[in-house]
């Protein structure tokens, strides 16, 4: 048993044995407890394996740093500082408990293995069975934290006006933590928020830009009142205030929401107060967004959705949209559709109270536009509807009850009107008969053969 001083005095001396060599970033100073033991061993080169039991405290000289653990075995010729048991080291940037931890001198690196916490200054948190964590010193002014082992980092980021939020979960086979805002996480990443989550095989952060990106089949998914689910090719969140505004996905964009399907190239979410209020879709290979009854194609598209709910769809560039028909008076193979240059969509909830789906309320087409629509004819029969054709510069149909009201036709107006006019069934042509006259086909829908 020696006193700390005894202890710390003869492990320089046996460095002034080795001959004067410039010093590492840490040179260890041993304080120790009073009952502190200490044990030296020489070594063929003339350097010391020294080796400590009962309490060990040790120290960078003239650094805010301290270690402390049960026992510790320091090697040194290979510049290793071995601790075991309940070691807690601590310094201004971060804290760290670990059931064992090595110091590498040379690199300043300390290893930390078995139920490893760090702790950083800002109050990120990061758990894992295996921790490396090197320090920032001359030529390395950020200090960075490896972890593997499928490690947990409790990201804690400031709120508005500098009060404390909930803090961002990110779960990974491997995090490296840069300082204490800038994270990468690789291998079945989870990161999760009070209202997001978001997976991917890969994933950046920097919670100072309040920005992340997720790359190899990433998935995000709201979870508010309607949550929205949004895959592509990398996404992209951009927050303010700690609040996410945008979700941007490319290419490949998909995104789901309630009564709302969107495909394009290219898909941006808007939020406000983390609620789905706008979407935009583009990109060569067109965009397509689908409701429950009624689809929507073009060159881009915009959706608006107000507290999460369908209102608006614009569709820009050779627009086209269809929906299936009237099932309560027609029976058709042929669905209704209409054509433009731009379709303007507008829907209403279907009642009062009742936001799970969207009601069209109109539909207007702009440039070259064209709409087949088929009704019921007045007999009644469901095989034989009426059909409507119209072409003009501006066609606008209204719905009532979310079926087709009326159809107006603005300027360069010309179309079609085709009603039953009796309900004989005509029959199939016998052999050496005439064949019976078939009824008129339905009008060519745009980009298909006449």
């Amino acid at each position: 048993m020696r006193h700390a001083l005894v202890v710390a005095a003869a492990i320089a001396a046996s460095a002034q044995y080795a001959g004067a060599q410039a010093l590492p970033n840490c040179d260890f100073v041993f304080e120790n407890t009073p009952v502190t033991t200490l044990t030296r061993l020489a070594q063929p080169s003339g350097l010391y394996l020294t080796i400590l039991g009962r309490g060990v405290v040790v120290s960078c000289a003239g650094q805010s740093n301290r270690i402390s653990a049960d026992s510790a075995e320091f090697n040194e010729e290979l510049g290793l500082l071995l601790l075991i048991g309940r070691v807690h080291y601590t310094e201004p940037q971060a804290t760290i408990d670990s059931d064992r931890m090595t110091y590498y001198r040379a690199e300043d690196r300390l290893n930390a293995r078995g139920n490893v916490v760090a702790t950083m200054s800002s109050g990120s948190v990061m758990r894992s069975p295996e921790t490396d964590y090197f320090r920032a010193v001359v030529g390395r002014p950020v200090s960075r934290t490896v972890a593997i082992g499928r490690p947990q980092l409790s990201l804690v980021e400031p709120g508005a006006g500098g009060g404390a939020v909930e803090p961002v979960v990110v779960l990974a086979d491997r995090i490296v933590l840069v300082g204490d805002s800038v994270v990468y996480a690789s291998r079945r990443v989870d990161i999760t928020r009070t209202s997001v989550r978001a997976n991917s095989d890969s994933a950046f952060v920097d919670s100072q830009r309040e920005f992340v990106r997720l790359m190899l089949s990433p998935v995000v998914t709201g979870r508010g009142e309607r949550p929205f689910t949004l895959r592509g090719g990398v996404i992209d969140l951009h927050s303010r205030e700690r609040k996410l505004e945008r979700v941007l996905a490319t290419p490949s964009g998909h995104v789901l929401s309630g009564d709302l399907e969107l495909l394009a190239d290219s898909i941006d979410l808007r939020l406000v107060d983390e609620q789905l209020q706008q979407a935009y879709a583009w990109g060569p290979g067109r965009a397509r967004a689908t409701s429950p009854d009624r689809d929507i194609t073009a060159d881009s598209i915009f959706v608006s959705t107000p507290n999460q709910r369908l209102r608006e769809m614009h569709a820009v560039g050779d627009a086209f949209a269809n929906s299936i028909a009237d099932t309560a008076t027609v029976t058709s193979n042929e669905r209704d559709w209409i054509s433009g240059d731009t379709i303007v969509a507008r829907f209403d909830s279907a009642a009062a109270g009742d936001t799970t789906r969207a009601v069209p309320r109109d539909l207007i087409a702009t440039g070259s536009a064209r709409s087949f629509y088929q009704f019921g004819n007045p007999q009644g029969v469901r095989e034989r509807p009426t059909v409507n054709y119209v072409r003009g510069r501006v066609i606008t149909i209204a719905f009532a009850d979310g079926e087709v009201s009326t159809v107006t036709v603005t300027d360069q107006a010309s179309g079609v009107y085709l009603e039953a006019e009796s309900l004989t069934v005509i029959p199939l042509a016998r052999p050496g008969e005439s064949a019976p006259q078939t009824p008129p086909r339905s009008p060519a829908r745009p980009g298909t053969p006449h």
